[in-house]
């Protein structure tokens, strides 16, 4: 769902980007509560996944693909604010190497597939984690939190789009054909999130950052006492975790990614058929890199490969750059 230039007049562009603009800065405050010189690698790897899963578009309808927007998953994994920095990061790199998102419109993207789908999805997840406990808990509320940051997501664009588009549009009817394919696309990216999710619990609990305080409680004769603590205990060296994980998103990138679908995801579908697809040419569209090496006549999965590299480094250097520094344990 990445809103290209064109489609926003100056003063929606311009406020989007000052909301983003502060989001991204009280971000980088918050970071500091959730990142350590332990789990800062954690915030690059993520950053780098969900580059590579958004390449990954799955058919939803006859004719259109969605993929996913990440936000709900990377604030489970590395917490809230980091979450946000991980899909700024995205949508950044995105924007100038891959002319993926437009410039004018980097605003909008942020606050959409970076700040409403952390807010509603992190808000949905500790909701349901309050009621329940456990891992179960957890991939049951990553799923319910992904699937309905989704269309929120798209319901807000239909917002901004109603007050500042640069077209005039039947708000209803957009409203509900926003809704409707970004909820299926939802449910794709509820189950990506929570085999992701669950995946990274089944090896290092203790990286999932939705987990601390959800570890299983032990009974003792018969009354409840602390959390286990073996359950949420740092575990040693992360680094055959991470690279175990970088390994999977290169293959993601560099392999499956030639395997993605080629039809408009949920946002150019809707558009082209509500008669608002008034989306301008991208001021890098020449690069070679633009539409992931389409037009250089790059391989996708080397582009993507690429993409990894650049989100990885500007990720993790601003993860670690914005951590509190910490002495780490072997």
């Amino acid at each position: 769902m990445h809103v290209p230039d064109g489609f926003f007049n100056v003063a929606v562009s311009v406020s989007a980007g000052v909301v983003a603009a502060a989001g991204v800065a009280v971000c980088l405050r918050g970071a500091k509560r959730e990142l350590d010189d332990r789990t800062a690698p954690m915030a690059g790897l993520v950053a780098a996944f969900v580059f590579a899963v958004q390449m990954l578009n799955f058919p939803v309808v006859a004719g259109t693909s969605g993929h996913l927007l990440g936000g709900a998953l990377a604030a489970i994994l590395v917490g809230p604010y980091t979450g946000v920095l991980c899909i700024a990061v995205v949508l950044l790199v995105q924007g100038l190497f891959f002319a993926d998102g437009g410039l004018t419109a980097l605003g909008v993207n942020i606050t959409l597939m970076g700040l409403v789908t952390v807010l509603v999805g992190w808000g949905l997840f500790r909701l349901v984690t309050r009621l329940a406990r456990g891992k179960a808990a957890v991939v049951a509320a990553a799923f319910l939190a992904a699937l309905i940051s989704v269309p929120a997501s798209a319901l807000a664009f239909t917002l901004l789009f109603w007050l500042g588009g640069t077209v005039p549009i039947e708000v209803s009817s957009v409203a509900a054909a926003m809704g409707g394919v970004h909820l299926l696309i939802g449910i794709g990216e509820g189950l990506i999130t929570a085999a992701t999710v669950s995946a990274v619990l089944a090896v290092r609990p203790d990286l999932v950052y939705g987990y601390r305080g959800q570890a299983p409680a032990l009974v003792v004769n018969g009354k409840t006492a602390a959390t286990t603590p073996a359950a949420e205990a740092p575990r040693g060296n992360a680094r055959p975790f991470l690279l175990g994980g970088l390994g999977v998103t290169l293959i993601l990138a560099g392999v499956v990614s030639f395997f993605a679908s080629a039809d408009p995801d949920g946002l150019e579908s809707v558009a082209a058929e509500r008669g608002f697809d008034v989306g301008v040419d991208h001021l890098f569209a020449s690069w070679a890199l633009a539409d992931y090496g389409d037009v250089g006549g790059i391989p996708v999965g080397v582009a993507g490969i690429v993409g990894v590299g650049l989100t990885l480094l500007i990720a993790g250097g601003l993860a670690y750059a914005a951590r509190r520094r910490t002495a780490v344990k072997a």
